[in-house]
C-alpha cells in the first residue's frame, strides 16, 4: 500500500482535476435567458435588431433612436449586461438615457438573450461584442459618433474597461459593479466549490487562461483602467457581497493618470437602493464630460 499510495494520490488529484475542468466548462455557458419586462412594458419604443459579430454571429439588441425632439446629431451609448443577462437588465437605465435625449443600443453578448450560440463565453467575448454594437451605433443616421458611450455592469462593466483602454473614439465608460482582477473572481468561485486554490486552482486558472486566450493580467480590470484612453466613472454597491467594495477601491487606487472616478453607493451587486441617484450621476457625468469633450472639439477646429 506504501508503494501505492503516491499512485493513489495523484489519481485522485487527476480525477478532481477532471472535475474541476467540467465545471468550469458548465460556468462557462451561461444560462441564456430572455426573462425580463420589453421596452414596451416600460412605454418604450424599441426597434428590434441584429448586429453581425465575429465569425458570423449575430447579436440580438434594443435599439430606441434619439427622440425627435433632441438635438442631432445625437450622444449614444450602448448598455452591456452582466454575465447571465440580457438586455432588460438595463432596461430603466436605457429608458432614463433616452428620456435625456440619448440613442440607446442594449445588445445581447453571444451566449445570452436571443444572440448567437458559440462555444464558451469570457471577458474578451464580451468585449468583442461591445465593439461591433458601438460599431454599429456609431454607423447610425444622427448619431455623433464623436459622443459615443459605453455602460456595462459586472462581466459587462469589465468589458467597457477592456475597450475603452484600446478604442480611440470611446468618449466615456462607466463601469458598474466592475470586479478588479479574474484571479480573485476564480478564487472565489473555487474557494466555493472547496477547491483549493494550490496547486489545483492555480492550474485551473492557467487552463482559463488557454480557453478564452487570453492571460488573467492583460485583460484584468486593474491593468485596463489605467490605460482608459477616456474619462471613467466606477460604480459600486456599498453591500455588494458578489464582487466586494474592496476590488472597486482596489480599481481606482490603481487607476494611474486614467480619468476615473469612484462613486460608492448602498446597494448589492443587483442594484442601488436608490436607483434614481445612481441614474442621475450617470447622467450628469455623460453630461459633463461630452460637453467637455465637445467643448475642445471646437477649440481644435478653430485654432486650423
Amino acid at each position: 500500500m506504501t508503494f501505492l499510495s503516491p499512485w493513489f494520490g495523484l489519481a485522485l488529484f487527476v480525477a478532481a482535476l477532471f472535475g474541476v475542468r467540467h465545471l468550469l466548462h458548465r460556468g462557462l455557458a451561461p444560462a441564456a435567458s430572455t426573462d425580463g419586462p420589453t421596452p414596451a412594458a416600460l412605454g418604450l419604443s424599441a426597434q428590434d435588431v441584429r448586429i453581425h459579430g465575429a465569425q458570423g454571429l449575430q447579436l440580438f439588441a434594443w435599439y430606441l433612436p434619439a427622440p425627435a425632439s433632441a438635438p442631432h446629431p445625437t450622444p449614444a451609448v450602448v448598455l452591456l449586461h452582466g454575465w447571465g443577462g440580457n438586455a432588460s437588465t438595463l432596461l430603466p437605465a436605457a429608458q432614463a438615457l433616452h428620456e435625456a435625449g440619448h440613442a440607446v443600443l442594449l445588445p445581447e453578448s453571444r451566449n445570452h438573450g436571443r444572440s448567437s450560440r458559440a462555444g464558451h463565453s469570457s471577458l474578451p467575448r464580451f468585449a468583442e461584442d461591445l465593439e461591433h454594437a458601438l460599431d454599429w451605433l456609431a454607423a447610425q443616421p444622427g448619431v455623433d459618433p464623436q459622443r459615443l458611450a459605453a455602460i456595462g455592469h459586472s462581466v459587462g462593466a469589465a468589458a467597457v474597461l477592456l475597450v475603452a483602454s484600446r478604442r480611440p473614439g470611446l468618449a466615456t465608460a462607466v463601469s458598474v459593479s466592475a470586479f478588479a482582477h479574474p484571479e480573485q473572481v476564480m478564487r472565489r468561485w473555487l474557494a466555493a466549490y472547496r477547491v483549493p486554490y494550490w496547486p489545483l486552482g492555480w492550474l485551473v486558472n492557467r487552463y482559463v487562461e488557454s480557453v478564452i486566450g487570453a492571460r488573467f493580467d492583460r485583460i484584468a480590470p486593474l491593468a485596463t483602467l489605467r490605460l482608459a484612453q477616456c474619462p471613467v466613472l466606477l460604480l459600486h454597491g456599498a453591500q455588494d457581497a458578489t464582487v466586494p467594495l474592496t476590488d472597486a477601491r482596489q480599481l481606482i487606487a490603481s487607476k494611474g493618470k486614467a480619468r476615473a472616478t469612484l462613486l460608492e453607493l448602498a446597494g448589492s451587486h443587483e442594484g442601488f437602493a436608490e436607483p434614481a441617484q445612481a441614474t442621475q450621476a450617470v447622467l450628469d457625468f455623460l453630461e459633463a464630460e461630452m460637453a467637455a469633450d465637445r467643448d475642445h472639439l471646437l477649440r481644435c477646429s478653430s485654432a486650423t
